[in-house]
């Protein structure tokens, strides 16, 4: 596949106020009305292209959301003051008390905890099932099963959703498909594959200099409004509206998205590719030995690469922790949560990103302890990243032998 989401993004424009290439931040929390009349209709909502209170929206962030509705072909978006704020406002807007979710069974700690621990106060009811099984999927869903929810690309395991058939298990039940598409912006075309809700955490690439947390619901039209309903929006009553200064700030950033984007994947193929050959545990989506290769090869836009994530298996939790300090140390990156950043980062998600996992389920889903994720930078010379990581582990290797010898 080779959409274009990128021409649609470059064919936005906006003048500002005074007619400026970036357009006007509204920097105001409240906004006045010419009638008292009007003022009522908003809050009804009866009217169009009028802004009553930032909590319900602002014109900073509808050019952030037509922006990203545009990069993933919904109708509409809206945006959150962080990926969580998406998450959670999407699943109560669906969800009622006695309902039921079947969902991934490798995704985002945060996201996990909700399902698992958040949603029992209100009786619904969650399925963990393995998201590349479609089979398996179906056999989770229930009578009482309200959505599938999936990332494209999991968190941390990198295991690959086949989006077009789960739509098409989703259609088959009425339910809908709602798709995290993180780790995967504009590389998986999740709307377009047939996803009822895309959701991001723009924090990671699509803002991609690690200076702000944000989120986006991208919908239909009927659905995005519903969340800023005054009476019933789970956007607009939970209260996890974006901040229009940040807004404006990650629609600048979005216009190198295509670039990041392409840097942070080849980037990402090379170390993965030589990794593999050196004999190492490397998973990565790209590289012909993962189980969801193909899947990804026949749903990706194939200009954008098959992401900036991979992940190793070194073996035990000491020896992830003592290799990413002497990476650090070496200025190879950081050792930190999140990703998309333009230098490496890299953790241990079994005890931070994952750690709401209980041990047992991390282990039943194959995360073992000394699995570390990296997501990988925009290195201008990626084989001296690779010499240098290599020596690194030479040199973990060499006085690990050392060590032992020492105690014997």
């Amino acid at each position: 596949m080779d959409y274009k989401a990128a021409n649609q993004l470059q064919d936005l424009q906006y003048f500002g106020e005074y007619g400026g290439v970036n357009p006007s931040i509204s920097d105001s929390s409240t906004y006045t009305f010419l009638s008292a009349k009007t003022m009522f209709d908003t809050f009804e909502g009866n009217t169009e292209g009028c802004y009553l209170y930032s909590r319900h929206s602002s014109p900073s962030n509808l050019y952030l959301g037509e922006a990203l509705a545009a990069m993933e072909g919904t109708e509409t978006a809206n945006v959150y003051g962080s990926g969580m704020g998406a998450i959670t406002s999407v699943i109560m807007q669906l969800c009622d008390t006695g309902d039921h979710i079947v969902s991934s069974r490798t995704i985002y700690g945060g996201t996990y905890a909700f399902l698992k621990n958040f949603l029992n106060r209100f009786n619904i009811g969650v399925s963990f099932a393995d998201s590349t099984s479609v089979e398996h999927i179906e056999n989770a869903i229930t009578p009482k099963t309200k959505m599938i929810y999936c990332e494209s690309v999991s968190n941390p395991l990198l295991e690959v959703a086949d989006i077009a058939a789960l739509a098409k298990l989703a259609k088959k039940h009425g339910i809908s498909l709602v798709v995290d598409n993180t780790f995967a912006p504009l590389s998986v075309p999740a709307a377009r594959l047939g996803a009822d809700i895309v959701i991001h955490s723009l924090t990671k690439f699509i803002n991609g200099t690690s200076d702000c947390v944000a989120g986006v619901v991208c919908g239909s039209k009927d659905f995005c409004l519903s969340l800023k309903d005054v009476n019933h929006g789970a956007g607009m009553l939970l209260g996890s509206t974006l901040d229009s200064l940040r807004a404006a700030s990650i629609l600048k950033n979005m216009r190198t998205l295509h670039i990041r984007m392409k840097k942070h994947s080849e980037n990402a193929l090379y170390l993965a590719q030589k990794f593999e050959t050196d004999g190492l545990s490397v998973v990565y989506p790209g590289l012909s030995s993962h189980p969801g290769h193909e899947v990804f090869k026949t749903q990706m836009n194939s200009v954008y690469g098959y992401g900036g994530l991979l992940t190793l298996d070194v073996g035990s939790l000491e020896k992830a922790n003592a290799l990413m300090e002497l990476m650090q140390d070496r200025k190879l990156g950081y050792l930190a949560v999140s990703l998309g950043f333009y230098k490496t980062l890299f953790s241990a998600p079994g005890t931070s990103t994952s750690s709401e996992i209980p041990l047992e389920e991390q282990q039943k889903m194959g995360l073992g302890n000394g699995l570390i994720r990296f997501s990988i930078g925009l290195d201008d010379d990626i084989e001296r990243t690779y010499v240098l990581m290599k020596a690194c582990m030479a040199y973990l290797e060499i006085l690990g032998r050392h060590i032992s010898r020492t105690v014997l």
